[in-house]
């Protein structure tokens, strides 16, 4: 039987120490961990990878933890606790405002830390994330990104591009298209697809390599990665 793989725990801290206690009471858990001592590496590995959990200090050398959480949630809905010494309303504003759903005062408690972990676990259960290759697409937020960059869609192509997401690798006909994306009550000519296929092209595929919307002579579009 396949075994599910461990939620990927994202600890940014630069006391090596703590980032060391940290790392073996989430193992104990039969989570797995990353740590990364300063703010760039922390930003970075949260970016390029698909971590479930991001435990993040806010005083950081070069960056710091309110910047990586401000870089991060640009792009990535990835759930963020700011661990922090820090404990004034302002502060903890300030870190709920740059887009952590969490927050955390050292010195604390474990038996705390792992509860809020959990439950930050839980959460992020529920916000869908689709990827094709560097393709990202969050329904709940109707945003996505190509290459780390937004891509400014409408409406009907936003709710294209999800469709065409959600059945990554599967051949759509123009009739299955229409009816889920225009509804079955749509009227109008299916070539509509063909040209709101077209302006998703512009934005999705041209500026960006490889192309990932591949068209199948005959029968519709698949969105794949080659």
């Amino acid at each position: 039987m396949e075994q599910t793989a461990s939620p990927l725990i994202l600890v940014v801290e630069d006391e090596r120490r703590i980032a060391r206690i940290i790392e073996l009471e989430l193992m104990h858990e039969g989570l797995s961990v990353v740590i990364a001592t300063d703010g760039q590496t922390g930003e970075r590995i949260a970016l390029e990878r698909d971590v479930d959990l991001i435990l993040l200090d806010w005083m950081l050398p070069g960056m710091d933890g309110l910047q990586v959480c401000k870089s991060v949630r640009k792009v990535k809905n990835t759930p963020i606790i700011i661990l922090t010494a820090k404990d004034s309303t302002g502060d903890k504003v300030a870190g709920l405002d740059a887009g952590a759903d969490d927050y955390i005062t050292k010195p604390f408690e474990t038996e705390e830390l792992l509860a809020r972990v959990r439950a930050a676990l839980r959460k992020g259960k529920s916000r869908e994330e689709l990827r094709v290759g560097d393709l990202i697409v969050i329904p709940e937020q109707r945003r996505a990104y190509r290459a780390l960059k937004p891509l400014e869609l409408t409406t009907r192509e936003f709710d294209l591009l999800h469709y065409l997401v959600r059945h990554a690798d599967k051949v759509l006909s123009r009739d299955a298209i229409l009816a889920q994306v225009w509804g079955y009550e749509f009227d109008g000519e299916t070539n509509v697809v063909d040209v709101y296929i077209r302006y998703l092209r512009l934005k999705v595929d041209e500026p960006f390599s490889p192309p990932l919307i591949h068209t199948i002579r005959g029968v519709g579009y698949v969105l794949r990665k080659l």
